[in-house]
């Protein structure tokens, strides 16, 4: 059975919220009844029919045919099942799910996999801000799940980050990490400035050594457990890497200290910088 597919017929007038269209919330709907979902945000609010050709009947593998920055909150809740855009979307892509798999060919914007509790969220491009972060008022980022930007990631990548794990492929702006509270952030390719700033706790992966780091963390040699080989086989096995990030030796920088310092960084020794 082909995958439903809601295929972009023009550039929307207004930015939309495609949050309702998920494999649970679509399960038992008609084609026409889909068609009249309000997708909108404006004072008269758009339809699913008004943007979207609707084909396909399985509704349980959804396919976004179209790129738009206007496209926010795709795949929000999302709890099971498979969601594939074949473009760049808007705000918020995966927040809130806890299951399933969201795929983006393209960018996102901020805020990607905000409030994520399970599943695998993958972004072939670029995401914006606070990938993985909390909106305001929020005091937690990412509870679980996998999240994977597979190009650059905007400022402040996994703040406050509580469980699971961010993977960034191509460097990432200012204050990755920031007040993370636990979990896993891995970059490769540059890192901007100040990573784990008020990091509580948890672990900061990178390939090479970090540059502009807060005087609040402090030179721990090398790290004495089996961690290090063990997320890379992770890593290789979830197919986000196809070799060993740190290396056998990593260096270790524990911090932050400002804050309770059981946090850590650790990075591939004598990496050239690019």
């Amino acid at each position: 059975m082909k995958a439903l597919t809601f295929s972009l017929l023009a550039e929307p007038e207004e930015r939309l919220d495609l949050s309702g269209l998920t494999p649970a919330s679509l399960a038992r709907l008609t084609e026409a009844q889909i068609a009249r979902l309000r997708v909108g945000t404006s004072r008269n609010p758009a339809l699913v029919g008004d943007i979207f050709k609707l084909t396909g009947k399985d509704a349980e593998s959804l396919v976004f045919d179209g790129s738009s920055s206007r496209l926010d909150r795709i795949g929000a809740g999302l709890n099971g099942g498979a969601i594939r855009v074949t473009g760049d979307v808007g705000s918020q892509a995966g927040r809130k799910m806890s299951g399933g798999s969201l795929f983006v060919e393209g960018n996102v914007g901020h805020h990607a996999g905000s409030g994520m509790a399970g599943g695998r969220l993958e972004i072939k491009g670029n995401s914006g801000d606070n990938l993985g972060g909390p909106l305001s008022g929020e005091i937690t980022g990412m509870e679980g799940g996998i999240l994977i930007v597979r190009g650059k990631a905007g400022d402040y990548a996994g703040d406050r980050l509580r469980r699971g794990t961010v993977a960034i492929l191509k460097g990432c702006g200012d204050y990755a990490g920031y007040r993370m509270i636990a979990g896993t952030i891995m970059v490769t390719g540059r890192v901007g400035a100040m990573p784990g700033y008020l990091m509580k706790r948890g672990s900061l992966l990178f390939d090479r050594p970090p540059e502009k780091l807060s005087p609040t963390f402090v030179a721990c040699g090398e790290p004495d457990i089996a961690f290090p080989g063990l997320f890379d086989r992770f890593l290789i096995n979830e197919k986000i890497l196809d070799k060993p990030l740190l290396g056998q030796k990593p260096g270790r920088y524990g911090g932050d200290n400002a804050v309770s310092g059981k946090g850590e960084i650790l990075f591939r020794r004598g990496r050239q910088m690019s």
